[in-house]
Order: C-alpha cells, then sequence, then structure tokens
C-alpha cells in the first residue's frame, strides 16, 4: 500500500507555470509502481493526464497536454512531478495523482491508490 500526498498547486495566470509534486507518506514507497497524474473540474469526469513507467522509462500524455507538461519521477526521493507550463484557463481542475501498476497507463482503472487532489486555477 501508498499514501500519496499532492502539493504545488495554486492559482496562475494563463501561460504561467506550476510544478506539481506528489510524495509518498510514511513508510510507503512510490518505486514499485507506475505513476499518474489525473484532473477533474467542476461537474467534469475525472480525466488522464500523464502517466510514467515504473522505472521511468516509458510516458504518456493526454493530447490536450502534450508539449506543454512533463511528468518525471525521482524514486531517491519517493517522488512524482509534474512540471505544467503555458497554463489554460481550460487546465483549471482537481488534480489528483495515483500509483498502481507498471506501466505508464491511462486508464483510472489501472491505479491502486489514489492521492487527495492539489486545486490548480489558472485565470484568463
Amino acid at each position: 500500500q501508498v499514501q500519496l500526498r499532492e502539493s504545488g498547486g495554486g492559482l496562475v495566470q494563463a501561460g504561467g507555470s506550476l510544478r506539481l509534486s506528489c510524495a509518498a507518506a510514511g513508510r510507503t514507497f512510490i518505486s514499485p509502481y507506475a505513476m499518474g497524474w489525473f484532473r477533474q473540474a467542476p461537474g467534469k469526469e475525472r480525466e488522464f493526464v500523464a502517466a510514467i513507467s515504473r522505472y521511468g522509462s516509458s510516458t504518456s500524455y493526454a493530447d490536450s497536454v502534450k508539449g506543454r507538461f512533463t511528468i518525471s519521477r525521482e524514486n531517491a526521493k519517493n517522488t512524482v512531478y509534474m512540471q505544467m507550463n503555458s497554463l489554460k484557463p481550460e487546465d483549471t481542475a482537481v488534480y489528483y495523482c495515483a500509483a498502481g501498476g507498471a506501466i505508464a497507463a491511462i486508464s483510472p482503472l489501472e491505479y491502486d491508490y489514489w492521492g487527495q487532489g492539489t486545486q490548480v486555477t489558472v485565470s484568463s
């Protein structure tokens, strides 16, 4: 089991940047798992954003964020990151990190553990 805590969300103007972090809490570890970021805007379903495989050798991105967001991980620090550049108002959502499996899956069903989320708000 792994306990996940997201941080780094906030309010930013369109065109700005944020870096989200997701750290394993307590005596839990992300190293056995692939990691994903998902987001949920008000009134919408949770959607895939990005994922990275267990050892970081492969990544997946939603088309809407390709070229703007970058996912990375540091297993030694028990942390996964998502650098978000050129933010748009439509990126506004609660962002969740998740752990599960070994490949950079895009389906939330492939992930077993979820954090509580961090709010990202992009103003126009």
